[in-house]
């Protein structure tokens, strides 16, 4: 997938919160989109409908897409409960047809359709479905706590809150400041930027925290920092287990708490979940830290908010407003760079190797006694 060439598909739904495949390639992939498909905005240029992205086109059929020499057509949405659309099948055909890849990250995996896979074979071309997980999956035993890089992970208030997006752009900031950064993609989106990965959610869930842990393992391996991407909430009622398992197999030394402001409720496309009263964020860094507590002690080190829907006045005083309250940087760092997090990630691994030295320099002096 590395070479692709992406027309993403949004149908209807480009918007800042229900494409967020499609805008995080657009984000971090952005040579490599060369237009949107979606008939409610044709004519359009992605900087118009989401804020930024620039001139890419919105075209409004799929023969038009054809136009920019697209070699792949990505699943840019993810619908409720990650079905196919069977309004969608026309088009994957006729995408499959003009010699097009698919790419997807839908719970139903596109290259166990009989009738799309027989399609993909006569076109010569390949289905990838982004969260078919491996065959082989351990049952976590505890190992990531022991890697020598220091591991973070980003938690949230809520679900589809901009976990993915604050540690991208905070492996950007470390990557600049000159760490060795190895990113563990937990989510579809995550897999399709980093070019690999495990979906967790789509994990059996005795196995979920042993993907986890692998996924730590690997980007331990020549890394001094480790950035786990978050998924869900554990306070969502419909994706904490996800959570859990996800905390529980990565065990990280610290937290980045992803939130935003305006959120009053657990997020849902339908408003299903509006009963529930989303905790204060003073509230959610401490059950955080008490939930890993039996198995390691780790902390919120920082904020990453997302003001996507605040002016930057509204924004600007937010930000201090949490600062305050919690005592931690905190940023947007998409709309104001990620500085302060880096800065306390950079701070916490020289924290940890201080510790890691102290500790063989005691179990030195014990063998010379």
């Amino acid at each position: 997938m590395e070479d692709h060439r992406y027309l993403a598909l949004t149908d209807g739904r480009l918007s800042p919160r229900t494409s967020k495949t499609a805008n995080s390639a657009i984000r971090y992939l952005p040579e490599r989109v060369v237009g949107i498909l979606d008939g409610e905005y044709a004519g359009k240029s992605v900087e118009e409908v989401l804020g930024f992205g620039g001139p890419i086109p919105i075209v409004g059929s799929l023969a038009e897409g054809l136009e920019l020499n697209p070699t792949a057509l990505l699943i840019g949405i993810a619908p409720s409960g990650g079905r196919l659309p069977e309004e969608w099948r026309p088009v994957l055909l006729e995408a499959l047809r003009a010699g097009l890849d698919l790419v997807s990250g839908l719970h139903f995996y596109l290259s166990d359709d009989p009738e799309l896979a027989a399609q993909a074979r006569e076109s010569g071309v390949e289905i990838y479905d982004l969260r078919r997980p491996p065959k082989q999956l351990p049952v976590s035993t505890g190992r990531a706590r022991l890697v020598e890089p220091l591991v973070v992970h980003t938690v949230g208030t809520d679900s589809n809150i901009g976990k993915m997006t604050a540690l991208l752009e905070i492996r950007d900031g470390l990557i600049e400041a000159g760490a060795e950064v190895g990113f563990a993609a937990t989510g579809q989106t995550g897999i399709l930027i980093e070019g690999k990965g495990i979906a967790v959610d789509a994990v059996a869930a005795d196995f979920i925290a042993g993907a986890a842990e692998q996924l730590v393992l690997e980007a331990a391996e020549g890394n001094e920092i480790v950035l786990v991407e978050g998924q869900g909430s554990l306070i969502h009622p419909g994706y904490s287990g996800v959570t859990l398992g996800l905390l529980y197999g990565s065990l990280p030394d610290v937290m980045i708490i992803c939130h935003q402001p305006t959120r009053r409720s657990p997020h849902s496309n339908d408003g299903v979940y509006d009963w529930v009263t989303l905790p204060s964020i003073g509230e959610m860094i401490a059950h955080s830290e008490a939930v890993i507590r039996p198995v390691k002690e780790s902390k919120v080190i920082g904020v990453a908010l997302n003001t996507s829907d605040l002016s930057e006045e509204e924004a600007r005083g937010v930000i201090a407003e949490i600062e305050a309250e919690t005592s931690l940087p905190t940023t947007d760092p998409v709309r104001f760079g990620p500085g302060p997090l880096v800065e306390a990630i950079e701070m916490a691994k020289r924290a940890k190797l201080g510790a890691s030295c102290k500790k063989l320099s005691v179990e030195a002096e014990k063998v010379m006694v």
